[in-house]
């Protein structure tokens, strides 16, 4: 069997704070393969936006990871001094952001900002660099990309600063990409081009990307696994077939039954119950368990374990759906 690119063990990155600690990520495990995208679902708050910053080491206080590890290709990045860290970020693992106006330096050119990705990373002298920007923008759909190089972020829109946030993201190479709610800052109309094209590159190269999203929607589409999270922790992964066909998690069936569905378009939209608990004082056993229509009496005793539910899904959940409940 092929050993997976990443291979994340029982992350666990807490934030200290004066009202309590905040166990934002608390004991995630999941392995991504060359080539693979994984989709990381859940709710805000769920922690999937700090497991790609825990991954790049990106984690200030008063965070930190508190154990676990975090192996690209065998090597643990956890407790690794930041200059190897410098080595990996970029050149090994990318991140695109969801706001493109927040990842971009309004005060630098965007052919300077791409430059600077190659100059970092790569030996390319200054005409090699800028040819290889050329050839990136055009790559991700940005006309007169020569032209472009010496715009501002201001003079492009929404969906072109996102394109050359990918495009920045892909410069160097990377072996992973982690794309980070990537076109919620976007027009519902550009959002699928976006999508598309992230898809294609990926592929084109032979990346591999964790898709970090609330919609399962977008991810059904995208993504080979996904990976759903709740208060912290993994409540279901398997092939994406098999998490959207038949889930076994009512928190992942909840999150499904909330799609828009358009041959229903006079049915009430479903709901999940309640709110998310306070991560600082999560309830004793299943912490859906309060928001759950299976919920019993075993799930306020205990926290349920991730165990294999079918042959490529597992769930953690004492009263676990079966196949032929499937939405």
């Amino acid at each position: 069997m092929t050993a997976p690119l990443l291979s994340v063990r029982d992350l666990r990155t807490h934030f200290h704070t004066f009202s309590g600690v905040v166990k934002a990520v608390n004991g995630v495990s999941f392995d991504i393969g060359a080539g693979q995208v994984m989709g990381l679902v859940g709710e805000s708050g769920g922690g999937k936006s700090v497991v790609g910053f825990s991954i790049l080491g990106l984690i200030d206080p008063p965070g930190r990871i508190e154990g676990g590890q975090i192996l690209l290709d065998g090597q643990d990045l956890v407790g690794a001094p930041e200059e190897a860290l410098r080595r990996v970020r970029g050149r090994q693992i990318s991140m695109v952001f969801q706001d493109p106006m927040t990842s971009l330096n309004p005060l630098h050119t965007v052919g300077r900002q791409m430059d600077e990705m190659l100059r970092l990373h790569t030996d390319l002298d200054a005409p090699a660099r800028k040819a290889a920007c050329i050839e990136m923008l055009e790559s991700v759909g940005i006309s007169r990309a020569a032209e472009r190089l010496g715009a501002y972020p201001h003079q492009f829109s929404g969906g072109m600063r996102q394109r050359v946030v990918i495009a920045i993201a892909l410069l160097a190479g990377p072996r992973l990409i982690i794309a980070d709610e990537p076109t919620t800052a976007l027009d519902v109309t550009i959002q699928s081009q976006i999508l598309k094209l992230m898809r294609r590159q990926i592929a084109d190269r032979g990346a591999s990307m964790i898709l970090i999203t609330h919609d399962l929607a977008v991810v059904s589409e995208m993504a080979d696994h996904i990976t759903v999270l709740y208060c912290g922790k993994v409540v279901e992964r398997g092939l994406t077939r098999d998490v959207i066909g038949a889930p076994a998690h009512p928190y992942t069936r909840g999150l499904i039954d909330s799609i828009p569905d358009p041959r229903h378009r006079q049915t009430r939209l479903s709901q999940i119950p309640g709110t998310v608990p306070d991560i600082r004082n999560l309830p004793v056993g299943c912490s859906f368990r309060e928001r759950c229509p299976r919920a019993q009496a075993l799930c306020a005793q205990a926290d349920p374990p991730l165990t294999a539910q079918r042959a490529s899904l597992h769930a953690a959940c004492h009263f676990p759906l079966t196949e032929a409940e499937a939405p």
